[in-house]
């Protein structure tokens, strides 16, 4: 929106506040609003904006230099869906008021800056990105973490444990373990959920491809957007994972895009499509080429499977991502590609028929991430083995999970633990500080923050472990 469509769009609205979020280093949003007669031009001035204390966001700056200035981006306003008075959102750029200039270390710079040096490489003009959004709807959640007690506890409709309990009456139609997979009603209880929650995204300006139930049985599901490029995708990331917890809020329910919830079920991926583009046609079509991909796809495929370790740092970056990343559970574990075959890293979708999308999927990645350092990261790989022509080798067109394991070794492993990909990021990250896209104080301080998490796990006794060895 222009700034005249701007002021229209509140006017018809009848905009009461505005809000602007803007994301921190570990990707979770906040947000500053003020009265709508602020909403004039000169909040969306470099030298005005919104002010705040950027020492209290994870990964900015320190109390020494803590003031920064938020300032709203006009093309991205929506009306909030969930407030009771009408307020209109906008994502927010990040300047350093030391500076003047935008701040370093805000992930939504980060990706622009990624778009930026693809231009400048020559290799495309830009790159389309499309997640794939999984997610558990719980009934409820109960968890705790203090020194005598320590706990968590889910509860689904669907499950397949609540065969047995007392509803009122029960109507039986309880979901499989596993069982899942495009469920229809009424096992499928949260299909009308998820239409109302797609209609609530268009109308936030996140147009939807589907939606549907996921394998997990006890209440995991998928929706998928339409393609788009980096830094608005990452923003239509950010916005999906909002409504999504708000729209179940509002139902009484809560949503988790945690990677693995619960032991035994399916975890929680976000799949990442993704591919070069010139005039809105992808570049990694060509008809004899290998999977019909050109040799561009494949280079840029190269140096996705060659950096992978070290991206997981940024697509995999909870201690609980590796809870998900196990063998059994579609789940990759080695550093291959192949079509159609799920247990792969990198998966070429063998249902693809239109040459302007041609594109794969890297499918580690899940919601734990920020999606703007995420993104970033992904293409400077990609470029990286376009840069150096690194070649991917064959496809591995055979289940990982079964192969004798002479073959397996053979293929590069993936981190299995968040300190692996912490470390693989302190060995190899020359190939993000290109065209200074990502910073070494950015790639530090994330580094700093992710070790704090796994740290403080690795204090804390598990609650299996006293099935193990209390009685030592």
């Amino acid at each position: 929106m222009t700034m005249k469509q701007v002021l229209e769009f509140a006017k018809k609205n009848k905009v009461a506040f505005v809000s602007v979020k803007f994301v921190d280093l570990l990707g979770k949003w906040h947000q500053i609003t003020v009265p709508a007669h602020q909403l004039n031009p000169s909040l969306f001035e470099r030298g005005k904006g919104i002010g705040f204390d950027g020492s209290s966001v994870a990964g900015f700056t320190q109390v020494k230099a803590g003031d920064m200035i938020v300032i709203p981006i006009a093309e991205t306003g929506f009306m909030d869906p969930f407030t009771e008075l009408p307020t209109m959102t906008f994502i927010g750029d990040v300047i350093d008021v030391a500076t003047g200039q935008k701040f370093e270390r805000n992930p939504r710079y980060v990706a622009e800056k990624a778009e930026k040096y693809l231009k400048s490489s020559g290799i495309a003009p830009e790159s389309y990105w499309g997640p794939e959004f999984e997610f558990y709807l719980f009934d409820s959640v109960r968890y705790a973490n203090l020194p005598q007690n320590s706990f968590y506890q889910v509860d689904s409709r669907e499950a397949d444990w609540n065969t047995g309990r007392e509803e009122n009456p029960n109507l039986g139609y309880k979901m499989a373990h596993k069982g899942g997979y495009h469920a229809v009603p009424p096992q499928d209880s949260s299909f009308d959920f998820r239409s109302a929650l797609c209609l609530i995204l268009e109308k936030c300006g996140v147009p939807v491809k589907y939606h549907h139930h996921e394998v997990g049985g006890a209440g995991q599901l998928e929706i998928e957007v339409m393609f788009d490029t980096l830094t608005k995708m990452a923003d239509r990331s950010m916005l999906v994972k909002y409504l999504v917890h708000n729209a179940a809020y509002k139902a009484g329910l809560t949503a988790t895009f945690m990677p693995k919830p619960m032991v035994g079920e399916p975890g929680n991926g976000m799949h990442v499509h993704q591919y070069l583009a010139k005039d809105g046609h992808s570049l990694f079509y060509k008809k004899d080429g290998l999977a019909h991909m050109s040799q561009l796809a494949m280079h840029y495929l190269g140096g996705l499977l060659k950096h992978a370790p070290a991206l997981l740092a940024f697509t995999n970056p909870s201690t609980n991502s590796y809870r998900r990343l196990v063998p059994g559970y579609e789940a990759p574990v080695r550093a291959s590609y192949s079509v159609g075959n799920r247990t792969a890293a990198v998966r070429i979708p063998g249902y693809l028929t239109d040459p302007k999308t041609m594109r794969y999927e890297f499918r580690p990645p899940d919601a734990t991430c920020n999606p703007y350092l995420a993104f970033a990261a992904m293409l400077m790989a990609g470029l990286d083995g376009v840069k150096h022509k690194i070649d991917p080798g064959q496809p591995l067109n055979k289940d990982l999970f079964s192969l004798p394991k002479a073959e397996l070794e053979k293929i590069p492993t993936l981190p299995t633990s968040l300190s692996d990909a912490l470390h693989a990021l302190e060995k190899d990250h020359k190939f993000l500080l290109e065209g200074g896209v990502f910073t070494k104080d950015l790639i530090e301080a994330w580094i700093g923050l992710k070790s704090k998490e796994v740290a403080a796990l690795n204090l804390r006794p598990h609650p299996f472990e006293f099935e193990m060895y209390y009685d030592c």
